[in-house]
């Protein structure tokens, strides 16, 4: 019988019967900051529970690491609130949690439970089981981890309305970079400044590693015993696992990275791999930090002249209008959108995605740091990975399914849109207004991958070719009805009819002997 790994939470907290409290609060593991929750709770101290679920652990083969984080973090925050005098029930159960919800509330009649909704569909469901079951005794309150109602805006997102018109009222209603009713230096978007490649041995610095304490050890030596065959490595684990370690590394962040975060935010480099990014999405996802902390810190560097503009609006619009437009998106989509497969693609992932040996030196680059530490910043996700995904017509929900388990800041309610709306082009150009794909030469454009990879760049058919570049304009001629029918693309498509029909068959020939060649998982 497995261990049940729980001896630094059990030294540390007192016993409690929930049986002893009328109130009693269930916290899931992307709700930890007691800030985000109604101001009751924080006054009456009513009692904690959080719960750990092995079958929750086994839904997908989930990065060693990104049950390494959720769980510790989840325990380092029961741990606080006990130290903030809270009672607090640490339950670990093979099972789901909600059946544990299902056996505490059973055995105690007159206890009252609130949950917070949850932000994915799956524990939402399992949570209002729970409450249909008990009825009075259960009470739902809203999501309170998020800046905008997504009620409000949900059938609108749905109908396809897009990210900038929504970014731009975010702005006005939180007031980010106003003036009045005006953007601050008289541009909404500043993306276009955003796009430049890493100048050669530009310094970059480095974000700091948190150390491993009792508590992060034994969750490892947990993961590593029920979890042996999962994705990725649990070795050299090195996330902030509290809220004030989480607030160190925006602090760092703001501090060394943001002022050069937006001209290098779209560049990759050989061997670096976090760049000027800040990685707060893994915080932000849980709780760990909110995301106005994360504007207001931003803001207030451009304020005090840290900062320059173009970074501060990119960074503050990645958080108030994409990530919280993918999570309206994912309300107003779910739950059909999980099977959208706009272009039918049957094709399994490519087996590379689990190990990272292949000959593209940019694919090669952009799985490692996934396999090693569950993270790559968002150009690597779109322009690398999901790219060469839909050139090989990999089957999308494939693909979410592995984002999903790979990454550590990956949770339904962000993954599906990024995957399923905006880099595979999935639901049919809902989200995105184009299909992302691109040749190899965007990718030579914004790094140097090229120039270490045994494919040749400059040769768009053949044996040494870069495969990207073949597979693209097959991929532009196979799904030409798709392209025709987008005004922004449609010139793509008489791109390739133009070519001679030597150069098409060379295209065609090219694709086909590679994709027969990949192996798929």
């Amino acid at each position: 019988m497995s261990r049940t790994y729980l001896s630094q939470i059990d030294s540390s907290i007192e016993k409690v019967n929930p049986g002893n409290y009328q109130k009693a609060v269930f916290i899931l593991h992307d709700q930890l900051n007691l800030d985000a929750w109604p101001s009751w709770i924080r006054e009456e101290k009513p009692l904690l529970i959080f719960i750990e679920s092995e079958e929750k652990g086994n839904a997908l083969p989930y990065h060693k690491k990104k049950l390494i984080y959720l769980l510790s973090s989840m325990r380092h925050f029961a741990l606080e609130c006990a130290d903030a005098g809270f009672p607090v029930h640490y339950h670990s159960t093979k099972g789901h949690y909600n059946d544990a919800l299902q056996e505490i509330l059973s055995e105690n009649k007159d206890l009252e439970l609130t949950f917070m909704t949850p932000s994915e569909w799956d524990s939402r469901d399992r949570l209002r089981k729970v409450k249909e079951s008990f009825n009075v005794q259960v009470e739902e309150i809203p999501n309170n981890f998020f800046l905008a109602d997504a009620e409000e805006y949900k059938e609108k997102v749905a109908d396809g309305w897009v990210m900038e018109y929504f970014y731009r009222e975010m702005r006005r209603k939180t007031g980010y970079l106003m003036n009045g009713d005006q953007p601050v230096g008289g541009e909404w978007n500043y993306d276009e400044e955003n796009r430049e490649k890493l100048p050669k041995n530009h310094p970059i610095p480095k974000i700091a590693e948190t150390e491993v304490d009792e508590v992060t050890q034994e969750v490892i030596d947990m993961v590593e015993e029920w979890f042996p065959d999962h994705f990725g490595e649990s070795n050299n684990f090195t996330y902030a696992v509290t809220r004030r370690q989480a607030l160190y590394r925006l602090n760092e962040f703001i501090d060394e990275r943001l002022d050069e975060f937006g001209p290098y935010e779209d560049a990759m480099a050989q061997g670096e791999y976090d760049l000027f990014h800040s990685h707060l999405s893994l915080y932000m996802n849980n709780g760990l930090i909110l995301p106005k902390e994360a504007c207001d810190k931003a803001e207030e560097a451009f304020d005090n002249g840290k900062a320059r503009l173009n970074s501060v609006e990119g960074f503050i619009r990645q958080i108030i209008g994409w990530r919280e437009y993918v999570r309206i998106y994912y309300e107003g989509m779910m739950p059909e959108v999980r099977e959208a497969n706009h272009f039918d693609f049957t094709n399994k992932l490519p087996e590379l995605y689990w190990s990272g040996d292949t000959k593209m030196n940019c694919m090669s680059e952009c799985l490692k740091p996934v396999i090693k530490k569950g993270y790559s910043h968002h150009i690597p996700r779109l322009m690398v990975l999901s790219n060469f995904s839909n050139l090989t017509e990999t089957d999308p929900r494939e693909l979410n399914r592995w984002f999903h388990l790979a990454y550590v800041d990956a949770y339904e309610w962000v993954v599906l849109p990024n995957v399923l709306g905006m880099s595979t082009f999935a639901d049919g150009g809902v989200l995105a207004s184009k299909p992302y794909v691109s040749s190899g030469n965007y990718i030579n454009k914004m790094s140097d991958y090229c120039k270490h990879c045994e494919y040749k760049i400059s040769k768009k058919t053949g044996e040494d070719a870069c495969p990207f570049n073949y597979l693209y304009w097959n991929f532009i001629d196979k799904q030409r009805e798709t392209f025709t029918e987008n005004g922004r693309a449609n010139f793509m498509v008489n791109m390739f009819d133009k070519r001679d029909e030597e150069d098409k068959k060379a295209i065609w020939e090219s694709s086909e002997k590679f994709m027969n060649k990949l192996d798929r998982d």
